[in-house]
């Protein structure tokens, strides 16, 4: 069998058209779904489609991955068939979807064969490691015609689109700044994951495949347990954090690509953490909406910052229950302050109900791939704004960053 790192996909003979995959389903149908990528986060999504799995009507039927060890694990929990070569999932036509849970440097390989296989897909955040990614992505979505749900799971929470209707009304007048943070703190070092002995490259895990297209590098079980601290598979906190957050406020203020983009930060607390990532970081974006959105992180200080939309006229203010409007002291004689009451979550369950539906009966997605691309876009200008520690502006014509 060819590598999967050499891009063969599937024999001629077994690829079937998008269209025949992505038929059009009764409600009552069920869902099949193939799990590609069993780690950490994976194991939220099989832990919550094993919950609706009688009530929405679906069921996993493989589970993938190129440790043999999750792999299994994660077919014990589910029931899904185990194997490691992911377009094994993807040449069986009684598939309705993938999860997509690999780390982020596969993301954009395994969607693109997805897609092609027309398989509907939800993809973990980021949508892509890259914004070139993105734009290939985003294409393919298009032409095939399959439903895309990215993994920001805060857009099942409807309060950024109602906060979206009163920036539109005006009720805030013309909103100048928006303010949102993703902090936590650690002790002796950030985002290390115990390692697990049990893993014996060569045996009964392919690490030559999990690189995929990142330089070749040995072995070592900190890049594959704590991938998420190395730029050759990750965008950091930038991708891994900011990307939940920035999503909230393109939705909320209806965004798209940033003008202008700076990232600071660096190793200050964790100096001699074998990390390449910082773990203090933060970004300002420049929209072309005449807006400065503020994103604020660290991993040695969890103290939280409010999330608002600051307006001429009032500022806007998400908490844990939906979100409160404040009229600013000018204008507090002309307008009563609003508090607004959410029905939605940050939840797994309902993102995923939000594709059945959308694969289904047609409802529209939460986070579809052109959200994904804007998320993706502003993380991925803070990540190069600060690895070249360079002022980067958008070009729009050709859809990449530039320096300023």
């Amino acid at each position: 069998m060819d590598s999967l790192t050499r891009r063969t996909f599937l024999a001629a003979g077994s690829v079937m058209t998008a269209s025949a995959y992505s038929r059009v389903r009764g409600a009552n149908d069920r869902l099949r779904i193939g799990v590609i990528g069993c780690g950490g986060m994976a194991g939220g999504h099989m832990r919550a489609l094993n919950r609706m799995k009688e009530a929405a009507n679906i069921e996993v039927g493989y589970t993938c991955d190129l440790w043999d060890k999750r792999r299994d694990e994660a077919a014990q929990l589910t029931g899904g068939k185990p194997v490691t070569d992911y377009r094994k999932v993807l040449d069986d036509p009684d598939i309705d979807y993938v999860l997509v849970a690999t780390p982020e440097h596969w993301h954009a390989q395994v969607t693109l064969d997805a897609a092609s296989a027309g398989k509907h897909i939800y993809c973990e955040k980021p949508m892509t490691y890259s914004i070139e990614e993105a734009r290939k992505v985003v294409a393919k979505v298009k032409s095939t015609g399959v439903k895309m749900q990215v993994g920001v799971q805060g857009m099942s929470d409807e309060s950024y689109e109602a906060a979206h209707e009163h920036v539109v009304k005006g009720t805030l007048g013309k909103v100048v700044i928006a303010t949102i943070d993703y902090s936590r703190n650690h002790k002796d070092d950030f985002w290390l994951y115990k390692e697990d002995p049990d893993i014996k490259p060569g045996v009964n895990f392919d690490w030559n495949t999990w690189q995929g297209t990142a330089k070749k590098r040995p072995f070592e079980p900190e890049l594959f347990f704590s991938w998420r601290r190395f730029w050759a598979y990750s965008g950091g906190i930038a991708s891994d954090l900011f990307v939940h957050r920035v999503t909230r406020i393109i939705k909320s203020l209806g965004l798209t690509f940033p003008d202008k983009v700076v990232a600071t930060g660096g190793k200050f607390q964790f100096a001699n953490s074998k990390a390449e990532i910082p773990d203090t970081f933060n970004m300002l974006l420049d929209y072309p909406e005449g807006v400065t959105v503020q994103l604020v992180s660290s991993m040695a200080n969890d103290t939280p910052v409010q999330h608002v939309l600051r307006g001429h006229k009032a500022t806007l203010e998400f908490n844990r229950t939906g979100f409160t409007i404040t009229p600013q002291g000018l204008y507090k004689d002309e307008m009563q302050p609003i508090t607004y009451e959410k029905k939605g979550a940050e939840d797994l369950t309902l993102h995923h109900k939000n594709l059945q539906a959308a694969i289904r009966t047609g409802e529209a997605l939460k986070c579809d791939c052109m959200l994904g691309y804007y998320g993706v876009v502003a993380a991925r200008m803070g990540v190069e704004s600060f690895r070249k520690r360079k002022y980067l502006a958008w070009d729009k014509a050709k859809e990449r960053p530039v320096n300023a």
